[in-house]
């Protein structure tokens, strides 16, 4: 596979105040898909505006044509799967087909706990993940599913006429683990990491590209464990989370050097973040445009 790039934009900016403009600049300057995070706040913009994904992802696909949309990603911390699907179809039919559901089993942040509950364990979180994201195929997949878990529940819930893409719109998987790739394999047709967070501060270029290689080893494993093929999924890098996360958008060169090497490790789509000023995603513009608009034709040269 060719490697694609693709943009993160944070849900930060109200639609008719640059919103609008941020999602048909990155139709118009090539970019493969533009996400956004599926959040109800984030970190360091937790005190300032945040919209949701959902609506945001609508009116992204009536103001753009061509550019595939998707969340990056989406988790059960307050999401249910018989919800979800409905929106998730109904996004899919807007676009006329051009979404991508990013998902995996979320951290401990604002989202965990937002709705009352306590946060969940790691181990929950991977337990609500290998029963939700099944349970959110079948759902986009059928026309009426009753299910009865141990923590989601669906009695006829439909979803008619399903999905504008066949059998339904992709599954990009964020996974480290074992379950999660399991869960990837049987589900995914891409697959998403951001690195080891444990090399992100103190770690070093090269054994970040080394934990990485371990990730794509031990995917295409499970892959190999349920006979499927590893070879066509997708296989994507959120960067930003990285040793190199402060370096590879400060030239083209430097985007250049990075996205080449991850590329030789297997990945096929390389997702950066749209500049925010005054964050930890700020970045010159006009970098920004020129990476989007060269950097690819330089990687295959």
């Amino acid at each position: 596979m060719s490697l694609r790039l693709s943009t993160v934009i944070l849900p930060v900016r109200r639609w008719h105040e640059g919103g609008r403009d941020q999602w048909l600049r990155a139709e118009q300057l090539g970019f493969h898909t533009a996400y956004t995070y599926d959040h109800l706040s984030w970190r360091t913009f937790r005190d300032g505006p945040w919209f949701g994904a959902v609506p945001t992802l609508t009116a992204a696909a009536t103001a753009t044509e061509r550019l595939r949309l998707g969340t990056l990603v989406t988790s059960p911390n307050f999401r249910h799967p018989v919800t979800l699907a409905k929106d998730l179809m109904s996004l899919d039919d807007i676009s006329g087909g051009r979404i991508t559901l990013g998902i995996g089993a979320g951290g401990n942040g604002f989202d965990a706990t937002a709705l009352g509950q306590e946060a969940w364990s790691p181990r929950e979180r991977a337990d609500r993940l290998a029963e939700f994201v099944p349970l959110l195929d079948r759902l986009l997949t059928e026309g009426s599913v009753s299910h009865e878990g141990t923590f989601y529940s669906a009695e006829e819930a439909r979803n008619i006429p399903g999905c504008v893409q066949r059998p339904r719109l992709p599954f990009a998987v964020a996974a480290n683990g074992p379950r999660g790739m399991r869960l990837a394999a049987r589900h995914g047709q891409a697959w998403v990491t951001t690195g080891d967070p444990k090399l992100f501060e103190e770690g070093t270029p090269e054994q970040s590209r080394e934990a990485l290689r371990g990730q794509l080893e031990r995917l295409g494993a499970a892959f190999q464990e349920i006979g499927r093929d590893v070879e066509p999924v997708e296989k994507i890098l959120l960067t930003g989370f990285t040793p190199e996360a402060n370096t590879v958008l400060q030239s083209v060169d430097a985007f250049v050097d990075f996205a080449g090497r991850h590329r030789d490790l297997g990945f096929t789509e390389i997702v950066i973040h749209a500049p925010i000023p005054d964050s930890e995603f700020a970045c010159d513009e006009g970098v920004f445009e020129k990476i989007a608009t060269e950097a690819l034709a330089q990687i295959d040269s």
